[in-house]
């Protein structure tokens, strides 16, 4: 488990765009906290220590609101689609003992056989885990593979369980990569075209002569 992240939080009171707009001009994020079946929490969050502790999308932070705290996951991260800052923030609660799914980045290691490449074709998969114990990332090692690597070669930490409820689709397709020549039939193509130009230029100019013979006929 990562290091315990701790934050400082503070009861929202004011909402609508004019309070969200002053809480981003004073480096805070808007954020609402869900779970348990409680009335959703209104909350803001230091804007740049938040930024950093949701790197992991996955990070157990432990929120000190005005005395009480509350341990939380990041569930949906709203971000600005110009500048570099968070919008706003829905965040689970959780409690020590209790298992919960999120997606997790799947980590990719070793190479495919001779030969062969590879695509990385589910970049997440979702995986049952306990609170306090998210992983950051699951393993799936294709060394020496030359066909797809199914959710089954995932390598999962103990106490974490797959999602997943379509285990056939493959989490990395391996292939052998298709050799196409299209430079020497582009450039046949080209001089094909060049000769069906030159020849019928040559059969408008013949037209063209024998009209002006028989004009002057």
């Amino acid at each position: 488990m990562a290091d315990k992240i701790e934050i400082a939080a503070e009861t929202r009171t004011e909402f609508g765009k004019g309070s969200a707009r002053r809480a981003r001009r004073a480096d805070k994020i808007p954020a609402v906290i869900y779970g348990h079946g409680d009335d959703p929490r209104h909350v803001l969050l230091p804007g740049h220590e938040t930024a950093l502790a949701v790197r992991n999308p996955n990070a157990l932070i432990t929120l000190d609101i005005e005395g009480d705290e509350q341990m939380v996951v990041p569930k949906d991260i709203q971000r600005d689609p110009i500048k570099p800052w968070i919008v706003h923030l829905d965040l689970l609660a959780v409690r020590k003992g209790e298992k919960i799914v999120v997606d997790v980045p799947v980590e990719v290691t070793g190479d495919p056989a001779d030969g062969y490449e590879y695509m990385l074709d589910q970049p997440t998969v979702p995986v049952e885990a306990d609170a306090l114990n998210l992983p950051e990332s699951i393993g799936i090692d294709i060394t020496g593979l030359d066909e797809n690597a199914l959710p089954d070669a995932l390598i999962l930490p103990k106490g974490a369980e797959l999602a997943l409820t379509d285990l056939e689709s493959p989490i990395v397709s391996i292939y052998e990569p298709q050799e196409v020549e299209l430079e020497e039939d582009t450039e046949e193509e080209a001089a094909e075209a060049e000769g069906e130009g030159e020849e019928s230029a040559a059969g408008e100019s013949e037209e063209s002569g024998d009209e002006e013979s028989g004009d002057s006929e």
